[in-house]
């Protein structure tokens, strides 16, 4: 089979009552004979934006001088901050990126004062200055994901099934103006496939499965494609045809936990969230774990290489038990410089950072191609307000993750000079993606990374 190069396309699927099902990464889908660098053996990166809102303890004067998020020392010898200590089994795949700022988010008229949360998100991905109206006649800019999925996405000789893919937490029943006569679009989502067209994001993990691998009436979607995978593993290796089993495991694991959480909360009479789909569960870390897990599989069988989520919602006064941190979040985040709730917040900053290892430990125990998931992704984590008691965009907490292929090398802080546009950051990312964008945003030129 693999001597007459008849190997298995990296775009083959299962099929089966409705569902559609594209494979992992397989050694059949890479012909004998055949220079790795022209096979799928080295694909193309995948991209997940993740936005936390609020800022960071670390963006304040006190947080700066304790050092709550930016590690006091540049280049490779730093040691992780306290906000940031949850990724430090990562190190080689961390690059930290200090000092930058989100200009465009600021107020640019009198009218504009004020609504700093309400334009936040929107410049996230951007960089771009949201119009103030909260009629139809918005604008925007367009995202990275999306410059990133349109220049590798439709048309392309290796084009994904699904373009990206929008993910969300909370955001559910916003409509019209969400404040200072700000339309909540701007607030709901971070991606945007044109300055006028933003994508919506999905916030319940069914529909999300659905899109990424269709629906049956009755049963497991895995059932439904039994007869085509049976017929698949004849001809597969033992490495293979085990791979192939683990996936095939972990997104019937997945589809059981959404039916379970389903269930509760159909039989539940005192929902948390009552206005929730039933498919959203009431624990925040529990939605989140489920949204990454859908990101590792879609990335994974190469359904997509770009996602987008937003793990919470500007002014959210959610409280996260787990964190040990009683106080809503966007009424810790209006600490009023007091140095105890500061700290508090930096509490609640790890804790939400302490998320994004379990997304890693998936990307890197996936096996992709010549390497892993997260050899192979650039993983963007931060947020577009820096000190959220002043409602600043000044000296941005983020950090990426991942080697992106080759381009990104890990373990490294680097800290921007001052007034460092954030538009620069993305328009490394960009490059260090393949996409030749000449400027988005502010941008005045790349970071070296």
């Amino acid at each position: 089979m693999f001597l007459t190069k008849k190997y298995i396309s990296r775009r083959a699927v299962l099929r089966g009552m409705g569902v559609t099902i594209s494979l992992p990464f397989l050694d059949a889908m890479t012909p004998a004979q055949t220079p790795l660098r022209k096979t799928a053996a080295v694909p193309r990166s995948r991209l997940a934006c993740i936005e936390m809102v609020h800022g960071a303890a670390g963006s304040t004067p006190e947080g700066l001088s304790k050092n709550y998020w930016s590690p006091m020392q540049a280049g490779s010898d730093f040691d992780f901050s306290y906000s940031l200590q949850p990724l430090a089994q990562f190190r080689d795949y961390i690059t930290i990126v200090s000092g930058t700022d989100a200009r465009t988010a600021e107020a640019q008229a009198t009218t504009e004062g004020g609504a700093d949360h309400f334009r936040s998100s929107a410049v996230f991905l951007t960089a771009a200055h949201a119009k103030q109206t909260a009629g139809p006649d918005i604008s925007n800019g367009i995202s990275i994901d999306q410059m990133y999925a349109q220049r590798f996405g439709q048309g392309a000789e290796d084009a994904t099934r699904v373009p990206s893919i929008q993910l969300s937490i909370e955001n559910f029943g916003l409509s019209g103006s969400c404040g200072f006569n700000y339309s909540c679009i701007y607030s709901e989502t971070i991606s945007w496939a044109s300055p006028i067209d933003p994508l919506p994001m999905t916030v319940n993990p069914r529909v999300a499965f659905e899109a990424l691998f269709g629906m049956v009436a009755k049963g497991s979607v895995v059932d439904g494609i039994a007869p085509d995978t049976r017929w698949l593993q004849r001809d597969l290796g033992a490495a293979d045809r085990s791979r192939l089993n683990a996936f095939l495991e972990e997104v019937r694991g997945l589809e059981r936990r959404i039916e379970l959480i389903e269930k509760h909360n159909a039989a539940s009479v005192d929902r948390e969230l009552a206005a929730a789909p039933l498919g959203v569960p009431d624990s925040w870390e529990e939605h989140v774990k489920l949204m990454f897990d859908l990101q590792v599989l879609a990335f994974a069988a190469d359904i997509t290489r770009v996602s987008a989520f937003k793990m919470s919602r500007d002014t959210s006064n959610r409280v996260f038990p787990e964190s040990g941190v009683k106080t809503p979040f966007h009424t810790l985040s209006h600490h009023n410089e007091k140095p105890e709730m500061i700290e508090e917040f930096a509490r609640l900053n790890r804790y939400h950072v302490s998320l994004v290892p379990y997304f890693l430990e998936k990307l890197k125990s996936t096996p992709d191609g010549d390497g892993n998931l997260l050899d192979h992704s650039l993983v963007l984590y931060g947020s577009p307000m820096g000190n959220s008691n002043m409602h600043n965009h000044r000296r941005l907490p983020l950090f990426l993750a991942g080697h992106a292929g080759g381009q990104l090398k890990g373990n490294l802080h680097c800290i921007a000079p001052e007034g460092t546009p954030h538009a620069n950051t993305l328009l490394t990312i960009l490059h260090k993606l393949g996409v030749d964008a000449e400027s988005i945003g502010d941008s005045t030129g790349e970071i070296v990374l």
